[in-house]
C-alpha cells in the first residue's frame, strides 16, 4: 500500500509540472508549422539552467515521429563557450492549443505554455507550469520598446513578479 501511495504521489507531482498556471489560458488556433524555426530569447525570469547565458535561441523542428525537436542554445561568457540542450516536445492536448510538454531529461517533462502569440508569429509569451517561469521570445534578436512594455504589462496583469526579469543580451 505504501508503494502505491508513493507512486501515486510521484505521478501527481510529475503531472503538475505539465499543467498550466491558474487563470492562464494557452493560445488557441496554434499553428505548429508556423511556430517552427528559430526564436530569440528577449527576456526571462532566470533559472539555474539558464543562469549566465546570453545570446539565447530556441530552434524548433519536426521529428520523424511528429514530435517537436527543441534545441536551446546560449553563450556562457564566464566559461567562454556555447551551451546547448536538446529536447523533445509534444502537445499535452489538441495540437491547435499552445500547451506542450518538453523534456530535456529522459522521461521527465515540464510545461511549455504559449499564452500570447501575435498573428505574424513574430513574438510569443511563454510560461511553465507556474508563474516562476516566463519568457518573451521573438523571431528577431531585438524588439521595440513598445513590444517590451506590452509584454511586461501583460505579465504583470497575469500575476507574474517581474522583479527578477532579465533582458537577455543578444
Amino acid at each position: 500500500m505504501k508503494c502505491v501511495l508513493v507512486f501515486t504521489t510521484a505521478l501527481c507531482l510529475l503531472s503538475a509540472c505539465t499543467g498550466v498556471p491558474q487563470d492562464i489560458e494557452p493560445v488557441t488556433g496554434f499553428d505548429q508549422q508556423r511556430y517552427l524555426g528559430t526564436w530569440y530569447e528577449i527576456a526571462r525570469l532566470d533559472h539555474s539552467f539558464e543562469e549566465g547565458l546570453s545570446r539565447v535561441t530556441a530552434n524548433y523542428s519536426l521529428n520523424d515521429d511528429g514530435s517537436i525537436k527543441v534545441i536551446n542554445r546560449g553563450y556562457n561568457a564566464e566559461e567562454g563557450q556555447w551551451q546547448e540542450a536538446d529536447g523533445r516536445a509534444v502537445f499535452v492536448g489538441d495540437s491547435d492549443v499552445g500547451h506542450l510538454k518538453v523534456s530535456f531529461f529522459g522521461p521527465f517533462y515540464a510545461s511549455y505554455v504559449v499564452f500570447e502569440l501575435d498573428n505574424q508569429y513574430s513574438t510569443a509569451y511563454i510560461t511553465g507550469y507556474n508563474r516562476d517561469y516566463l519568457w518573451l521570445m521573438s523571431r528577431t534578436p531585438e524588439v521595440s520598446e513598445e513590444a517590451l512594455v506590452a509584454f511586461k504589462a501583460r505579465a504583470v496583469a497575469e500575476g507574474f513578479d517581474l522583479t527578477e526579469l532579465i533582458l537577455v543580451a543578444q
